[in-house]
């Protein structure tokens, strides 16, 4: 499965933001879509994740109410849409896939994408 995420940009505060995450290969065998972000120095942190069958969602408390993550299974995409963005969510934000649910940790997903950058000015 390769992941390929796309969408960041810089943006002032309160703005919006539609991060997308294209998937291709053996998409059938991952149940799980999720995003995390990092920053420099920091862990990995999960973001919100998606059951790709079903449609149920869940998200970390930072950013529960604001983002959501969303899918187009026939296009084999999936979205972060990211309202009311603050400086702290500036992060380089990862697309991962795999099969457990919930997922959480970084562990639990098999498949990463290559990172894209968000910036929010304050």
């Amino acid at each position: 499965v390769q992941l390929q995420a796309s969408g960041g940009g810089l943006v002032q505060a309160g703005s919006s933001l539609r991060l997308s995450c294209a998937a291709s290969g053996r998409t059938n065998s991952t149940y799980i879509m999720g995003w995390f972000r990092q920053t420099l120095g920091k862990e990995r942190e999960f973001v919100g994740a998606l059951r790709r069958s079903g449609g149920s969602t869940f998200y970390s408390d930072s950013v529960r109410g604001r983002f959501t993550v969303s899918g187009d299974n026939a296009k084999k995409e999936v979205y972060l849409q990211m309202n009311s963005l603050k400086p702290e969510d500036t992060a380089a934000y990862y697309c991962a896939a795999g099969r457990s649910w919930p997922a959480s940790s970084v562990y639990e997903y098999e498949y990463w994408g290559q990172g894209t950058q968000v910036t929010v000015s304050s």
